[in-house]
């Protein structure tokens, strides 16, 4: 009798889902991150350890294609998610410290990592995508350490939630850039000038256009439409929002040549501008399937990625070497910045250190690197990233509170920001 892939399906899910739960509680316990748990669990099941995907109790059935589709659709809901909880008022209060610190923060690691690479005889595209994977920052990890040591409402953490906000920003529109030159390049990835205007003309356009849409029409259409009871009633709004999430997230690819997600979180952003009643029933509805059944997918997809059974020991100096200007890019990048706004160095040094974990976003850009080939011909590579990427998410809590020892110098705000 033949194997049935969608029983077959049932059972890998139902272990996927468990062990990043099981993961995720533990390093909770442990005073961790969640994502570190679910991670590390993705790993142990991975080539790395127990192979389970390879299991004889699936009669030998070829899960990994579906897993790995249903990841991705994961990532679309998580930066969905995270667009969702754009903070404008936030970003406005310290606007000008999170544009410079921000910005000089996204492009400090491309600008230590990429000339390295391409000097050690890498090509340009793993390099700039490796130096873009280490420009992202997980703002929720250092704001849920910061929450827990009661100083979140204070200067540090308005800025950090503003910082994070324009690194994402900077780090996803850097994506789509090197997705669609890498696309259009073809096999040799190479462009000419015209060719690369064209690329340029048509990201550029289809943000522009993405962009005044989802901030201008989609909050106003589903205001609007949630005051028609027929569409409200059974879970209505949430599943517009689903549709509008899976249809930008298309566009993105298909018309503007960039990533789904960052059609995805474009749309995430439309809504989070919706009336507060609606915006709470679309994000409590969207979190119980993101953070219930997809996301925890694509966690443990990333780490089932990531073969470190077969990781050489004589590459571990370079991936000391990347978590080295990981965190020192981050530091010293965001810390100027601040210091430029008029920061003092302790303040400075508190931001530079509460961006350092790369986390889901970090995961996020170096399994779209992975899809679309960019490190399809070293897997040492994408390996010494991924555990870079681990060991910034471990590192940064012990970090956050080394230098929030005296809590004293971080005074409280009076105004009020929610955790991430």
């Amino acid at each position: 009798m033949e194997a049935n892939s969608a029983v077959s399906l049932l059972l890998a899910l139902s272990v996927i889902i468990l062990a990043s739960r099981l993961g995720g509680s533990i390093a909770r316990s442990l005073k961790q991150p969640r994502v570190l748990g679910e991670l590390i669990a993705g790993v142990l099941l991975g080539p790395t350890l127990l192979n389970f995907l390879n299991w004889d109790i699936f009669h030998g059935v070829d899960l990994a294609l579906t897993v790995g589709e249903l990841a991705e659709l994961g990532v679309v809901i998580l930066m969905f998610n995270i667009g969702l909880e754009v903070n404008f008022e936030e970003l406005t209060k310290m606007g000008r410290v999170g544009v410079i610190a921000g910005t000089i923060g996204a492009l400090a690691p491309i600008a230590l990592s990429m000339p390295l690479l391409m000097m050690m005889g890498y090509a340009w595209q793993p390099a700039l995508f490796t130096g873009v994977t280490l420009a992202a920052t997980s703002v929720s990890i250092s704001a849920q350490v910061l929450f827990e040591l009661g100083v979140l409402q204070t200067k540090e953490g308005n800025a950090l939630l503003a910082t994070a906000l324009i690194d994402d920003v900077l780090a996803i529109l850097l994506v789509s850039l090197v997705v669609a030159v890498t696309a259009a390049g073809g096999d040799g990835g190479s462009l000419n000038a015209s060719d690369l205007a064209v690329v340029m003309l048509r990201m550029f356009g289809y943000l522009a256009i993405a962009g005044a849409v989802t901030w201008f029409i989609v909050p106003r259409v589903v205001d609007w439409l949630s005051e028609i009871p027929m569409v409200t009633q059974a879970y209505g709004i949430p599943a517009i929002a689903i549709v509008l999430m899976l249809i930008f997230a298309w566009t993105a690819e298909e018309w503007g040549g960039v990533a789904t997600i960052t059609g995805s979180f474009l749309a995430g952003i439309g809504l989070s501008r919706t009336k507060d009643h609606i915006h709470e029933a679309i994000t409590e509805n969207i979190s119980v399937i993101a953070y219930g059944f997809l996301v925890p997918i694509f966690f443990i997809n990333v780490g089932l990625g990531a073969d470190l059974s077969g990781f050489p020991l004589v590459a571990l100096p370079f991936a000391l070497l990347l978590l080295f200007i990981a965190i020192v890019s981050k530091v010293v990048g965001c810390g100027v910045g601040a210091h430029i706004t008029g920061f003092n160095r302790l303040e400075s040094l508190r931001l530079g250190v509460c961006m350092i974990s790369r986390g889901e976003v970090g995961l996020i850009v170096a399994s779209i690197g992975l899809s679309v080939g960019v490190f399809e011909y070293d897997s040492t590579l994408y390996a010494a990233l991924f555990l870079v990427i681990l060991l910034t998410t471990l590192v940064t809590p012990i970090l956050v509170r080394w230098v929030f020892t005296d809590r004293k110098q971080a005074p409280q705000l009076k105004t009020k920001t929610n955790p991430a």
